[in-house]
């Protein structure tokens, strides 16, 4: 049977090669003389190769030996470095974080998290990205991410799915607008079709409104769409328009020009999930911030209308 070389080998032979000494080896490797003397033993019989030249008096190297020992070196320090990277990633000394979210999350809770995860993690590197439901799901069963913060889409097997937050759908329009302007609750019965602005059916809000407002004459006709919430507040600024958003995404803090009243008869509300990969594990950076992420959401305050997930 054919003996594996190890690591321990090329450290025992780098050590009697610097040392010319078993017994100096031996000391600086913390192992009985006679041990060390066996593994340099064992190193020759697997490569069949004497690397030493033994006398009463010394230790020499073999021609075999002097050239080998630089590629043990290099062996060695690249193997050091790639356990010390490994290591530091443990710690979250170092790495890449990959996350996607709806971009409400981002602007209200994820610019809350990073801070606080920076203070102790400085070194460790962010890529956020604000896409649509549909891309969000195929980029993580891709492995393209880490995990997501976004409403599911299309409830994929190899994806798990865990409430967080949810909010209440509504109008959002300019104050001006008439549906702004009613003194009692807002049904879906007052929306005249002609002014609506619709989402875009790969997008989370698209998908749901779809699925769950098919009783409103609103998606019987043609009418104008975006692709997110970043192109249609500047729409909706154009005056006459309104659009149908989760209360989450109305951002008054950022857009105080428009305004946001909840929709009733029915109440339809938005689930925000957690989305992973089904049995893997997310890595020790990742699963660090999204724990302060988590934190942000139970610290609160919520805006209007948001309310954290129950099981």
């Amino acid at each position: 049977m054919e003996r594996a070389v190890s690591i321990r080998h090329l450290r025992c032979f780098l050590a009697v090669a610097d040392s010319g000494s078993f017994t100096v080896a031996s000391s600086r490797m913390f192992l009985t003389q006679s041990s060390l003397t066996a593994t340099i033993q064992q190193f020759e019989e697997a490569i069949g190769l004497k690397l030493f030249d033994r006398t009463t008096r010394r230790v020499v190297m073999t021609e075999e030996g002097r050239r080998f020992r630089d590629e043990a070196q290099k062996i060695v320090q690249e193997f050091d470095t790639a356990i010390s990277d490994l290591k530091a990633l443990a710690q979250s000394q170092q790495g890449h974080i990959r996350i996607a979210a709806a971009a409400s999350v981002i602007y209200q809770f994820l610019t809350r998290a990073i801070p606080v995860f920076r203070e102790t993690y400085p070194n460790v590197t962010i890529s956020l990205r604000d896409a649509g439901s549909e891309q969000v799901e195929q980029m993580l069963l891709n492995g393209d991410l880490d995990f997501a913060v976004t409403s599911k889409h299309k409830g994929y097997a190899d994806l798990d799915y865990t409430p967080l937050i949810e909010d209440n759908y509504g109008v959002m329009c300019l104050p001006s607008y008439r549906l702004a302007r009613k003194t009692r609750p807002l049904r879906w019965s007052d929306l005249p079709p002609e002014d609506y602005v619709a989402f875009s059916s790969d997008t989370g809000i698209g998908t749901f409104l779809a699925a769950n407002a098919a009783f409103s004459p609103l998606f019987a006709n043609p009418h104008d769409e975006v692709s997110s919430t970043t192109s249609l507040y500047p729409l909706l600024s154009l005056g006459d328009r309104y659009s149908i958003v989760p209360a989450l995404a109305a951002r008054p803090q950022d857009f105080p020009e428009l305004a946001f009243r909840e929709l009733t008869e029915p109440v339809l509300t938005r689930k925000i999930c957690l989305i992973t990969r089904r049995l893997r594990s997310l890595s020790p950076s990742a699963r660090r911030i999204l724990d302060i992420l988590l934190e942000t959401f139970q610290s609160g305050p919520l805006p209007p209308g948001v309310s954290i997930s129950s099981p």
